[in-house]
């Protein structure tokens, strides 16, 4: 039995279910608990029964079928992204355990500072984006979080799999009638997961932006999909404005600087990809998996 023991919380989430199934082919001993992050009770007795040495907090609220739902759900909202992420790394800081947030980069949008293809937004930066309730929550959480010794906090943005799961990025805008055409942050899950692991197991902690290297807009990740998956794909764009009648929250688009990662994994001798050859090897895993009817693998 392997000395370390992996818990994940947010089990039967997408990322959560995607982490385990990595952990499991890694040959790693790793529980998915169904506890609720913001039950301190329940989730002190999950870490005192089970005695992970990692755990991983994959839970909390994004909003069905989007974020809006968070704009008329504030409560729950502040229950999930805030009390419970709050709570499930205090009762880790208590029991010395270390934890990984899947936290989120949408909390900034391009300014007159930050402009498109410019100056980047770097973990220091002041988040500068409260367009959705879902980001104003996870923007206050991230400041306090950061207080605790033992939390690695990463941030991912826009994230992306080898499938067409519904919560796949690519999956979201193939379906909409119309796209925004902004260069954003991404995160590829096929090569950014596994990263997270081996800085999980390396106890590093702080902030990291967690997104390939680079910025990709929708057109041309589009562009990509139809040469490497959907030849007959075809889709409309529109602008910000005519987006903003259509949505009730606001939408983060930011590029983020990831010096700070790269530099990080190249210590634990993992390399990423620049964004658009990550995503060309995405989509071309993709359309084999799509072809043999295979699922997403590692």
């Amino acid at each position: 039995m392997s000395a370390e023991r992996h818990l994940i919380f947010g089990a039967k989430g997408w990322i959560g279910g995607l982490l385990i199934e990595l952990l499991q082919k890694q040959g790693k001993e790793v529980k998915g608990t169904l506890v609720r992050f913001e039950s301190r009770d329940a989730v002190l007795k999950e870490l005192d029964d089970y005695k992970p040495t990692h755990v991983y907090n994959c839970a909390g609220v994004t909003g069905r079928p989007n974020v809006d739902w968070c704009e008329d759900n504030k409560e729950a909202t502040i229950r999930s992204n805030v009390i419970g992420t709050l709570n499930l790394a205090d009762c880790c800081f208590l029991r010395g355990i270390h934890m990984t947030n899947y936290a989120t980069g949408c909390i900034y949008q391009y300014d007159e500072e930050h402009k498109q293809h410019g100056k980047t937004f770097t973990e220091e930066s002041e988040p500068n984006f409260g367009g959705s309730y879902y980001s104003y929550t996870k923007a206050m959480v991230e400041k306090m979080i950061k207080q605790y010794s033992n939390v690695l906090t990463l941030r991912l943005r826009m994230p992306v799999s080898d499938d067409l799961n519904p919560r796949n990025f690519v999956t979201k805008i193939t379906k909409y009638d119309r796209v925004v055409d902004i260069p954003n942050s991404n995160t590829i899950l096929y090569e950014l997961l596994p990263a997270s692991l081996k800085m999980a197991e390396a106890k590093l902690t702080g902030v990291y932006n967690f997104t390939n290297p680079g910025a990709i807009s929708h057109n041309e990740v589009l562009a990509l999909y139809k040469k490497r998956v959907n030849p007959e794909f075809a889709w409309k764009n529109f602008t910000l404005e005519e987006q903003s009648k259509v949505i009730k929250a606001g939408r983060s688009n930011c590029e983020l600087d990831t010096t700070k990662l790269v530099a990080a994994l190249d210590k634990l001798g993992v390399k990423v990809h620049e964004i658009h050859e990550a995503y060309d090897l995405c989509f071309q895993r993709m359309a084999e998996h799509l072809k043999a009817g295979t699922p997403m693998s590692w």
